[in-house]
């Protein structure tokens, strides 16, 4: 198999967060923003990724920011050229430039950690985090699939629709509200935000397929087909 400098970066990242106890959505997310941002070949000036917490900050040439929000951060892990190679060096994240934004970071971290031992808490923590910074992403996103795995999709999606209310634009979460339109019975609304999802990532492979699924129970087979279509064309460009 052929590696590009995007695949070594991204695999690079996904084992170093694994490492770090990132949650697996939030790195699914950067890797996900990652994917788009990152150039073809080995940049002369760097690449940066670093666990900070329970998230990703990257920085190429421009200044540090969060992999999933945009957010401003400080300092990170170094993916950089050595000699033609790579060399990843090792850094600590300090705090967010805006201190409401910190405040509302905190919460998503405390939340993070407290999913396995304490859901109730760790739900409040996101609520809280949500509460200071109406565009944080990720809250959005672990409350709305928590409620979800508990069997709450009506409560998950009322969160991702409060995320697009306030203007949060994102494909994954996007598709996460059309995996709880789905289980509440709403197929035709789920249709329609797996198609925004797409709209914002047209290679995003679930979605097409999750679409392509509706789309064939509705019986709308040409509809489906081209999804179908889709979705079989972005595995084999994985698999290349």
């Amino acid at each position: 198999m052929r590696f590009s400098f995007q695949d070594l970066v991204l695999l690079r990242t996904a084992f170093e967060l694994r490492r770090a106890r990132v949650p697996p959505r939030t790195i699914l997310q950067a890797l996900t923003n990652l994917r788009d941002d990152l150039p073809s070949e080995l940049p002369l000036t760097g690449l940066r990724i670093t666990a900070a917490g329970a998230h990703v900050v990257v920085r190429d040439a421009g200044l540090p920011r969060d992999a999933v929000t945009g957010q401003l951060l400080m300092d990170f892990e170094m993916v950089a050229a050595d000699d033609g190679g790579m060399a990843v060096l090792s850094g600590r994240s300090d705090a967010l430039v805006d201190p409401g934004a910190q405040a509302a970071r905190m919460h998503l971290e405390h939340g993070d950690a407290l999913e396995a031992e304490d859901r109730h808490a760790a739900m409040q923590a996101y609520r809280q985090a949500i509460a200071l910074d109406a565009s944080l992403l990720p809250a959005y996103v672990s409350l709305g699939a928590m409620l979800c795995e508990d069997g709450a999709c009506a409560d998950a999606a009322a969160v991702f629709e409060q995320a697009l209310s306030n203007g949060v634009a994102d494909a994954y979460l996007h598709f996460n509200h059309a995996i709880a339109l789905e289980d509440t019975g709403q197929p035709t609304a789920a249709m329609e935000s797996y198609q925004a999802a797409l709209l914002l990532d047209p290679q995003f492979a679930d979605a097409h397929f999750n679409l392509a699924r509706l789309l064939q129970e509705a019986g709308n087979v040409q509809g489906a087909l081209r999804h179908w279509s889709a979705y079989r064309r972005i595995q084999r460009d994985l698999e290349r």
